[in-house]
């Protein structure tokens, strides 16, 4: 028999739930989902679709028959999971690895651990990283953006190219200047407004800020995860260009290029996967912005947001333990 023990008062009444945040998110979603499908045409809609039905329907059974918890896709984490893995995934990836891509982020990285808020890691992001490591192929195959009508006659049949961050770190391999690498990428302008390649999530940075906002807005979300991974991520890589721009890119590259945007407002924002106290998620943001850095410019992979959140995951219980939210109505520090 499961034993409720409820605190003394005062108790106070909070208008959000767990639908009103998971469709939060969703609803900030949507106008980078319009920029997908502009961009990457069918592609975006196949991927999109596949995933979060896929979600939808594997949490379903997983909860129903094999947990015997009820329903709980009413809740809006499930589609949610579906939506990110499938922002973090190339346009034209086949439906077979998308389905897996799901399995492994719902069965393995949500229900084995009893379901919605009992998950150590970000679900979405174990379903991404485990399709790179398994097939770098395909997920690194990435078609180039083109607002173009044919975009719509094809899914899988598409133009291909690397991303700004490969070519970094190709540049960096063969020793090319990075001043020099500079003057032949596109301007930034051009990159947040869809120009280059990447993930479904990765085009049009103006659209992730306007989501990011939204969400501030609404409250779905705080301040501190989002702006202290961007500003890490500015002040490091600032400092190791300003000690050698030749080896090292000007800052406004790493904050601009990738997944950075989309992971920071999007991924490690992760309610269940993120320190509860507004201290415990600065620090929580400094360690994903040097993690990524480090991995950007001495790891194996060209993007490292997506292991330098799953890194960060690991370290919350610790993080939680140490740095705990202030309890309602404390005045004076316990002795």
């Amino acid at each position: 028999m499961l034993k409720l023990i409820v605190s003394l008062s005062p108790h106070q009444l909070g208008k959000n739930s767990v639908e009103k945040l998971m469709y939060g998110v969703i609803i900030a979603l949507i106008p980078m989902l319009i920029a997908s499908v502009w961009f990457y045409g069918w592609g975006a809609i196949v991927v999109s679709l596949t995933a979060v039905i896929s979600a939808i329907v594997f949490e379903f059974l997983i909860s129903k028959y094999i947990l015997k918890i009820g329903n709980t896709i009413g809740d809006g984490s499930a589609a949610l999971t579906g939506l990110l893995l499938a922002f973090n995934l190339p346009s034209n990836l086949p439906i077979w690895l998308i389905i897996i891509g799901v399995f492994v982020a719902i069965v393995i990285g949500k229900m084995s651990f009893g379901g919605l808020g009992n998950n150590p890691f970000n679900p979405a992001l174990v379903g991404r990283v485990f399709l790179l490591i398994s097939w770098p192929v395909q997920m690194t195959s990435w078609p180039i953006p083109s607002p173009a009508s044919e975009k719509f006659l094809g899914y899988t049949d598409v133009v291909t190219g690397s991303t700004l961050l490969g070519q970094m770190s190709e540049a960096m391999r063969n020793g090319e200047s990075m001043k020099v690498f500079s003057d032949r990428i596109p301007n930034y302008f051009e990159i947040l407004t869809g120009s280059v390649g990447g993930s479904i999530g990765e085009i049009a940075g103006f659209v992730l800020i306007a989501g990011f906002v939204y969400m501030l807005a609404r409250k779905v979300i705080t301040w501190h995860i989002p702006i202290s991974i961007l500003s890490t991520v500015f002040i490091f890589s600032g400092i190791l260009w300003l000690v050698n721009p030749e080896k090292f890119i000007i800052p406004f590259f790493h904050l601009f290029s990738g997944g950075m945007l989309f992971s920071a407002i999007f991924m490690a924002t992760d309610y269940v996967t993120s320190p509860m106290s507004k201290k415990g998620q600065i620090v929580f943001g400094v360690g994903i912005g040097i993690l990524t850095i480090v991995i950007r410019i001495w790891g194996a992979f060209p993007e490292g947001v997506s292991f330098a959140i799953l890194l960060m995951n690991a370290t919350v219980p610790i993080i939680n333990m140490y740095m705990k939210p202030k309890r309602f109505g404390e005045t004076i520090k316990e002795k």
